[in-house]
């Protein structure tokens, strides 16, 4: 009897906390669909991006020619740790971005929130954007052979037989395609994505732990592709100091995102007709002689030709008692 009333008890609290979630969702999925119809172009284009960029690293691999492996200061320093241990770099990477995506997503879930999803990705994908011409334009300008297993010489995959047709460069094989891709070195993908997300976290997270953390995780992510072989040492210096430039400069031209953490309202954009009637509504007030701007409460009362503001009269051009002010 104790435990049916047990289980009573816990299905009750879990319904009543399923539809305490579910409203949650609903609430956020509305204020975010605002921001969507108008940011919804910014968030097309930054992902048809991804898709060139995937294609440009498809075609450099036709132009990849095997050859000796560079002479590098990480691999000299850094343990080889073979092609079975390959996928550490891998883990790793796959955890930050799993655990970027779920965090640009809690708005959706949690109550204490300091940003809209909506406006964050666009923001995401202006830096990976830019960072990823510039690889492009990078691993284009000079193809180096590249150090992984598979684009040693010897190794089938190394380089790729012309196309039969246009559709066998445009599907870029995937997703084997991207995982044995060569010749795209300079600079690392991989860390691309690693620092935009995290500098990213780093400014609109909220857990200081998890800032220290993520920042421990991309130097052992660093460390982890060179002792992988997976890119040269400077394909990974070259994506510090490019990607940290690129998402500062970012910043400084983007307008800043409303911080929800301070209590702001949803800033949600306005329609035509509400822009409208808001213009009508401020020339009215100007013509009446009130300002248009609400914050502006000061009482203004007119004295013998003298506007009063707080007590302290403003001269106007009317003269007083016929002295001239």
């Amino acid at each position: 009897m104790e435990l049916v009333l047990w289980i009573t008890t816990a299905m009750v609290y879990l319904t009543r906390e399923a539809s305490k979630l579910w409203r949650k969702i609903c609430v956020e999925t509305s204020l975010e669909l605002h921001f969507l119809a108008e940011k919804w172009k910014y968030l097309l284009a930054g992902l048809i991006f991804q898709y060139i960029h995937g294609l440009a690293a498809r075609g450099v691999h036709y132009l990849h020619q095997p050859g000796p492996i560079l002479k590098d200061i990480g691999f000299m320093i850094l343990p080889e740790l073979g092609a079975e241990r390959g996928y550490f770099s891998e883990t790793l990477f796959s955890v930050i971005f799993l655990s970027f995506m779920l965090w640009t997503f809690h708005p959706f879930v949690y109550h204490s929130k300091r940003f809209y999803t909506v406006l964050l990705w666009p923001r995401v994908l202006a830096c990976l954007v830019v960072c990823q011409m510039l690889r492009i334009i990078t691993f284009y300008s000079t193809i180096l052979p590249g150090p992984n297993y598979h684009c040693r010489e010897g190794s089938p995959l190394a380089s790729l037989p012309p196309p039969n047709s246009i559709f066998e460069v445009l599907f870029i094989n995937f997703p084997r395609g991207v995982v044995y891709g060569c010749g795209d070195l300079i600079f690392s993908s991989h860390m691309i994505f690693t620092l935009v997300f995290v500098r990213t976290y780093h400014k609109y997270g909220s857990k200081r732990f998890v800032k220290m953390l993520a920042w421990v995780m991309v130097i052992a992510q660093s460390l982890l592709i060179i002792a992988s072989r997976k890119h040269y040492t400077v394909d990974v210096v070259v994506a510090w100091y490019t990607v940290n430039f690129v998402v500062f400069l970012v910043d400084s031209k983007l307008p800043e995102m409303p911080d929800r953490s301070v209590g702001n309202q949803a800033l949600l954009p306005l329609s035509a007709k509400e822009k409208e009637s808001k213009a009508r509504e401020e020339n009215h007030k100007l013509l009446n002689g009130n300002s248009a701007d609400a914050t502006d409460w000061r009482q203004r009362t007119q004295i013998n030709g003298k506007h009063v503001e707080h007590g302290n009269q403003v001269q106007s051009e009317s003269t007083i008692n016929g002295v001239s002010r």
